[in-house]
Order: C-alpha cells, then structure tokens, then sequence
C-alpha cells in the first residue's frame, strides 16, 4: 500500500512540473500584465495603451495599428479612463472605443465605463453612439447629432457587460454604421 501512494504521489509532482514548465516558458514572452484584484482589471500594454487582458485579438491589432489615436480617444473621456476594455472599426467610416478607470465599482462587472464613436470619413455625418449599462433598470446614455470629429463621450456608472451602439449615416440616409457590441469580454 505505501509503494502505490508513494508511486502517486510520484506521479502527481511529475504532472505537475509537466503542466507548470511550459507556464513559466510562456510568462517569459508574455506582455507585461498588471496584478487583477476582485476590483480591479488585469491590464497589457499595447504600444504604450493599457488594454484590459480580456480584450479581443481585433481591438489589441486597433489599438497597436493607431495608439496615437486610441490615447487621443481615452482623453476625450477625461481624467482616470486609461484602460481601453473595446475598439471596433467600421470599414473606414468610424471607430468606437470603450474605457474605464478599471479600478471602481464594487465588482469586476460594475466598472464606470466611457464610450466614444470617432468620425473616420472626414465629412460631417449624422451618427452616434449609445451605452447600456449591464443592468436593465440603468437608462442607457447616449449623443447622436451631426459631428465631424466624434460622438460622445457618453458615460455608464456600471457599464462593464454592458452594450456600445455605432450609428453612422450618409447625406443621403444610406446607413454606413449601425453596430452593437459587448463592452468588455463577458460571460
């Protein structure tokens, strides 16, 4: 009998270097992260943008592609949103890009998030941009009008899971742009 617990516990530590070697190899190429807590937000680095670790491969090749742009996008939120949970480009005509502050809130899903819908065809358009919080007795917040620039920043106190609605339209009312997406990566 102690031969087979000691030939178990033998195999235990040997699967479990197996399973832990090719982590530690992994961590050594992996992009720096920042340490997640029940309130915060683990965090990467996309040429200098902090990008919630959650976010879509789509939204880290955007925000590599044009940092530039994406800062600029975070200032439009104003001061503490520097953690970018969301970016969608819509074939030339315009790019959405969700922020939070990534520390707020009384739980991972309840982060303040800010939206804002960037006018990328350089002609004033009619568009807009909607947010949902990821409760349904939250009224969404949202800013559609003529803009040459963007639309927003429009704010949700608990807007993590929550949902980012893109509106674009021509001169002639053809609908270049009319996207929802999740904030965040949810369940």
């Amino acid at each position: 009998m102690k031969t087979a617990i000691r030939i178990g516990i033998a195999a235990t530590a040997a699967l479990g270097l197996m399973t832990a070697a090719p982590a530690s190899s992994a961590a050594e190429h992996a992009p720096a992260r920042t340490k997640q807590t029940s309130t915060t937000l683990a965090t990467v680095d996309v040429e200098g943008v902090q990008v919630d670790e959650r976010a879509s491969a789509d939204t880290r090749r955007i925000i590599e592609a044009d940092a530039p742009t994406a800062v600029a996008a975070a200032n439009v939120c104003g001061s503490g949103y520097t953690i970018s949970t969301g970016a969608w480009r819509y074939d030339g005509y315009g790019t959405t890009y969700t922020w939070t502050n990534g520390t707020s809130g009384s739980g991972y899903y309840d982060k303040p998030i800010c939206a804002v819908f960037f006018n990328d065809s350089g002609y004033t358009k009619y568009m807009g941009v909607r947010l949902r919080s990821n409760y349904t007795a939250d009224a969404p917040a949202e800013d559609f009008g003529a803009f040459g620039s963007y639309a927003g920043p429009v704010y949700q106190k608990r807007g993590y899971c929550g949902t980012v609605y893109s509106y674009m339209e021509a001169s002639n009312g053809n609908v270049l742009v009319d996207r929802v997406q999740t904030v965040g990566s949810c369940n």
